[in-house]
Parts: C-alpha cells; sequence; structure tokens
C-alpha cells in the first residue's frame, strides 16, 4: 500500500508540473505524459515501478477514449461527407498501411509486425490536429475540412485494427483465417447486439436516472455502460476498446450525449494520462540511444512520405488544388495518439522485437512534436513548394477584382447561405449594390446563373478582401458559419480599412464580446434576435404601440444584449476551459437573520470588484428596488446576482459572513 500510494504521489506531482510546463511553451499534455514515463519509469530514474495496476488503469483509459470517440461519431456526418470521408480517408489508411507495411516486410520485419507498423503509421493525431486546427482559425478552410474528413475515417478504423492485432498474434498460422473470420462475425454479431440494447434499453434507462435528478446517480450509470460494454466485448474475446467505441455510439444518440461527455471527461483524462505515461515507460533509453539516428531518419520519411501519399490523393479523389492538397498533406503528416493504443496492443501479444518497439515509439514521439510547428506553417509551405498554389490564389484574385472594380460604396457580404443570399435579394430590391464571397462551387455556380453578384473567394484572406473592395465598401456583412471564420475576416479588414462598419452573425452570444473588441460594429446572435423577435409579437399582439415596442427592442440592443445574456443555467457547474464570460450565470441568493449583508446599502458591498453583477434586487414583499437605490438591505430580500460559478460561492460566503 505504501509504495503504491507513493507512486500514486510522484505521478501527480510530477505531471501537474511536466503538464504545466508543456502548456506554457505550446506543446500539447501528450508529450508531457511520456516525457513523465520516460524519465520516471523503470529505464531511467526508476522512481515509478511499471505495476499491473497501472497497467490495467492505463486500459480502461484507452477504453474511454474509444468511449468518447464513439460519442462524437455520427452516421449522418459520415453519410453527407462520404466522399472525403469514406473515399479519401479510406484511401489514405489502405495506401499508407500497405505501402508501409510492405517497406518493413522487405527491411526484414515479421508478417504480423509489419502489419502494426502500417497501422501506426496509417494514423494521425486527431487531438493535436483539430486543436492547432482551431487556434489558427482554419477548421473551416478547405484543407481544414479535409483534414477533418480524413482524421474521422482514421478514428473509426482504428477499431478493426484493434480487433485484429490479438488474432495475428495467434501462433497457429492454420487457423489464422478461421480467427480472424470467428472475429469479424463476432465482432459484427456483438455491435448488431449492443446497437439494439442501445435503442431499445438505453434510452428509456437514462430517462429514468435523469428523472430522479441525481448527478451522482447519472454518473454511475455512464461509469456502468462504460466498463460493463468494454467487458462484455472483452469476455467475447474481442477488445475493450471495441465494447467502449460501441457504448459511445449506442448513447451518441441520446439527448444526454453532452451531459455523459462531460461526466466522464475527468475519468478519461486522468486514465488517459496513465496510459501516455506507461507508454513512455516503454522506452529504454539505453536501447535508443543506439537506434535514435533511425527513429529521427523514420520519422522523417513518414512525415514526407503521408504528405506526398494524401496530397495525391486529396487531387485525385476531391479534386483538390496543389495548394490545397499540399496543406492537408502537412498537417496529417504525424503518427497519432491511437498508435500508442495499437503500440500498447502488440507489446501486450510479444508481436514485435525489442528494436522495432523503441524506434517505432521514437519515431510517433518525433513526429507528434514536430506536429505543431508543421500545423503552424502549413500556409507557408504550400507557397513555398505549390507552385499552383500562389497562381491559382493570384488568378481568383483578379477575377475578383474584374467583377468588384465597378463597385463603390458597396455592402460586401461574406458568405453566401440562406442569410447572405437573403441580405442580397434585399439589397437588391432596394437599389444597393453588393459583391458576396464564398467558397461552395456548387453554390457559386447556381447563384451566378442566377443573376448574383457573386464569386469564389476565402475572405479570411487579405488579398480577397482588397480585390472585393473592402477599402471603398460602405460595409461588410460576415455570415460565416464558423466563428473562426468570422473573426479572421473581421481582423483582416479591420486591418485594411479600419473605418467601415462591419456586422457579423453568430448563432449564439458566445463570441459576442470577443468578436465586440475585436472591431466589429455589431453582432448579431441569432438566439437572442429570436427572442427579441418573438417578444415583439407578442407585445404586438398584447395591444401595445408598435413605435413603443420597436424603441424598447433598440434599447436592448443598444445595451449590447445585457439583460438577455444574463439567465439561469440548468447546470450549476461550468467548464473550465471556457472563457469566463462564457460561464456567468443568475444565481438567486435570500438575505436571512444574521446575515452580513443586512442593514448596508448595495453600494457598500462592492460587488463589481468581486465580479458580481446585480440583476435585482426583490424584497419579500414582492417589490423590486432598483440596483441604484439608497435603501438598506433587509433580512428576506432576495438579491439576483451574475457571475462566474467560483464568484457566485464567493460572493454567498461575503453575504452572510462578510
Amino acid at each position: 500500500m505504501h509504495d503504491t500510494l507513493s507512486d500514486t504521489i510522484i505521478l501527480l506531482a510530477v505531471s501537474v508540473i511536466a503538464v504545466s510546463l508543456f502548456r506554457r511553451i505550446k506543446l500539447p499534455a501528450v508529450l508531457a505524459y511520456l516525457a513523465v514515463g520516460i524519465s520516471f519509469g523503470p529505464h531511467a530514474i526508476n522512481l515509478i515501478q511499471n505495476s499491473d495496476t497501472l497497467h490495467f488503469l492505463a486500459e480502461i483509459g484507452i477504453a474511454f477514449l474509444l468511449f468518447s470517440l464513439g460519442l462524437e461519431f455520427s452516421l449522418n456526418k459520415l453519410i453527407a461527407n462520404r466522399r472525403a470521408v469514406i473515399g479519401l480517408g479510406s484511401s489514405q489508411v489502405a495506401l499508407t498501411l500497405l505501402i508501409a507495411g510492405l517497406s518493413a516486410w522487405l527491411l526484414g520485419s515479421s508478417k504480423e509486425s509489419a502489419f502494426v507498423i502500417g497501422c501506426v503509421l496509417a494514423l494521425s493525431s486527431t487531438a493535436i490536429v483539430i486543436k492547432q486546427l482551431g487556434e489558427q482559425l482554419e477548421t473551416d478552410s478547405r484543407h481544414g475540412q479535409a483534414s477533418i474528413s480524413i482524421l474521422l475515417f482514421q478514428d473509426v478504423a482504428v477499431v478493426p485494427m484493434l480487433v485484429i492485432i490479438p488474432v495475428i498474434a495467434s501462433d497457429n498460422e492454420a487457423s489464422f483465417l478461421l480467427e480472424l473470420s470467428y472475429s469479424f462475425a463476432m465482432g459484427v454479431g456483438v455491435t448488431v447486439i449492443m446497437l439494439a440494447i442501445g435503442r431499445w434499453l438505453l434510452r428509456p434507462l437514462f430517462h429514468e436516472i435523469a428523472s430522479a435528478h441525481s448527478a451522482e446517480l447519472f454518473t454511475l450509470a455512464v461509469l456502468l455502460v462504460a466498463l460493463l460494454s468494454a467487458w462484455a466485448t472483452a469476455f467475447a474475446g474481442l477488445s475493450m476498446a471495441l465494447g467502449a467505441f460501441l457504448a459511445g455510439m449506442m448513447l451518441s444518440e441520446t439527448e444526454f450525449k453532452h451531459q455523459i461527455e462531460n461526466d466522464i471527461r475527468p475519468f478519461r483524462d486522468i486514465l488517459l494520462g496513465l496510459f501516455f505515461i506507461t507508454v513512455g515507460m516503454l522506452l529504454n533509453l539505453n536501447t535508443l540511444q543506439h537506434v535514435f539516428i533511425w527513429a529521427i531518419l523514420l520519422a522523417i520519411a513518414v512525415i514526407i512520405a503521408k504528405t506526398l501519399i494524401i496530397m495525391t490523393l486529396s487531387k485525385r479523389i476531391i479534386h483538390s488544388t496543389n495548394g490545397v492538397a499540399l496543406r492537408t498533406g502537412v498537417v496529417l503528416s504525424q503518427c497519432g495518439e491511437f498508435g500508442f493504443a495499437i503500440m500498447a496492443l502488440a507489446v501486450s501479444s510479444n508481436i514485435m522485437a525489442e528494436t522495432e518497439e523503441q524506434i517505432l515509439l521514437a519515431t510517433i514521439v518525433i513526429t507528434m512534436i514536430a506536429t505543431p510547428f508543421l500545423v503552424k506553417y502549413n500556409g507557408l509551405l504550400a507557397k513555398k513548394l505549390a507552385g499552383g498554389y500562389l497562381q491559382s490564389r493570384e488568378q481568383t484574385k483578379e477575377q475578383i477584382a474584374s467583377d468588384a472594380n465597378p463597385l463603390k460604396a458597396h455592402v460586401i457580404i461574406c458568405g453566401f447561405g440562406r442569410i447572405g443570399q437573403n441580405i442580397a435579394k434585399i439589397l437588391d430590391s432596394e437599389g444597393f449594390s453588393y459583391f458576396a464571397l464564398d467558397y461552395n462551387v456548387k453554390l457559386i455556380t447556381n447563384a451566378s446563373k442566377a443573376g448574383y453578384k457573386v464569386a469564389f473567394g476565402d475572405s479570411t484572406h487579405r488579398e480577397i478582401l482588397l480585390a472585393a473592395g473592402i477599402e471603398r465598401a460602405s460595409i461588410l456583412v460576415i455570415c460565416h458559419d464558423n466563428v473562426g471564420s468570422a473573426e479572421k475576416t473581421l481582423l483582416q479588414a479591420k486591418a485594411i480599412n479600419k473605418d467601415v462598419p462591419v456586422l457579423v452573425r453568430t448563432q449564439d452570444d458566445t463570441y459576442y464580446t470577443k468578436l465586440t473588441e475585436a472591431g466589429a460594429t455589431e453582432v448579431i446572435p441569432e438566439t437572442l434576435e429570436s427572442s427579441l423577435m418573438m417578444a415583439s409579437h407578442v407585445l404586438s399582439i398584447l395591444g401595445m404601440p408598435m413605435a413603443k415596442i420597436v424603441r424598447r427592442v433598440q434599447e436592448m440592443r443598444n445595451n449590447k444584449y445585457a439583460t438577455l445574456r444574463e439567465f439561469f443555467h440548468s447546470n450549476e457547474a461550468g467548464d473550465l476551459e471556457l472563457p469566463d464570460d462564457l460561464r456567468k450565470r443568475l444565481r438567486t441568493f435570500i438575505l436571512e437573520d444574521g446575515a452580513y449583508a443586512i442593514g448596508k446599502k448595495i453600494e457598500d458591498l462592492h460587488l463589481q470588484s468581486r465580479g458580481i453583477t446585480l440583476h435585482r434586487n426583490r424584497r419579500n414583499d414582492s417589490n423590486v428596488v432598483s440596483p441604484n437605490s439608497d435603501a438598506k438591505l433587509k433580512s428576506g430580500d432576495i438579491l439576483v446576482l451574475f457571475g462566474t460559478p467560483e464568484d457566485l460561492e464567493h460572493i454567498e460566503g461575503f453575504l452572510l459572513n462578510g
């Protein structure tokens, strides 16, 4: 017990320090955990023992990772993007696996080991790539969408890989096909049964559990379903990961999906950290120093080969331009975190030789370290290496400039979906000139034939906005679905013409403050505007004069929707990763006899300096006291306060005890 407790304390202490340092230098937490395992494991300082308990918990971590993957899996999304996801994704995985596996076999690896190497090198890092693309506001770009489509197929492909590897580890070659067929049939059977259970049993079960209004019971049920499914597939001779993935799929179609994701995240993140630490422990520094040069060479070869494979397939299957195809290849040129799961399974099945194992582990780590830099400079690499990339953009710019040149004091519409088209119709009917930009080729072709002034162009690029006449435009209207693209367009436009009014449409007020601070003249959140419109119709039916309704609505808009943005949340805990503005909510406090705040004025409490805004002060006689009133607080007063969950907790103690 003492040794286990000591190891746990050491792991926690070192992990906290390592993750903090790696986050500070903009490297993913995965690499921090690997560094902990390498440095403090049995092949280095030897402060952490490679125990069976640690390995068991690490395996549970992988199960939770696959469970989360199942929750995010969407069959509808897969079908909608079938050309990119299934066509491009399957081709990339199959071709990379074939080339890497065949190369390993020709260099002397066994057939089983070559298959594992092919699987590992075929996968990319979903976690690092999506995070980095999001930070660079490239998720909605053409290469971003292509990358995400390939990653989606790769994530799904991991499941059969994890099923096949234990089968090929069998010593009896004669029974290989029989075992593989059995595993495949068993996998299909288990999948059908579990999906049926999910449809007919889990949904009503979770409805009953949710009706109990117990967060503890709900979390216990989620853990039970995830682990029970993992155990069931392991009992059937398949991997635990398959069962966890199927459990996630079953629950992904329920209305509790997002709550389940929040509940499972702490367990997943901690146990996954343990998994990556155990992977780091496998790296033998004594052996690695003799093969490190080979690991470096293999990492370089993998990055170049995967870039070329993905670039070629992107051009052929989804007809990407040279530049977009190259950027997609560069973004996905690394190995990924699922490669560690496959490696761990292969090592436990004694498939790989130690030298192969060490070289492959080091290669995965090296490519993942390089990933943030490759993703960050993918555009620069495309400009340098893809000759047609700049030429293609130059042609696009010239075409836009030619179409927009006659226009002055016009409206530029970025994003020509339903909202953009409706704005264009109204402007056209009133005699105002406009010019629209979008990068959906089919939409642009049809709209142009119908007479709309729209051209192909990515408004997040400075030269495209210049070509569209941003310097002489009267207004810029941004209608992008993706907030990242909207923000990037806004920043580019303001850098060119700081005086141009910019209207930004958003789905809600999540990024209201961020976009306003970035220079948006008005941010129009659809949810808040819908609230105003519905309230206007209600007031009109109730007989209020239209002039008064318009004045009241305009007051709320002029006040930046302040009243509408303050509301009660159904969940008390906010996501710590979200900015404070997004985590603020209303909460009610009743002043009871003996409370510190009784007898004091609102201004004496200095709520603003404590991060709190007074929404309403309601007396126990139902009268509402003005926030600016000099009236002293009384016992029974009800204060409705607005702030983050942490600030609200602190203010409760202050109101009671001072």
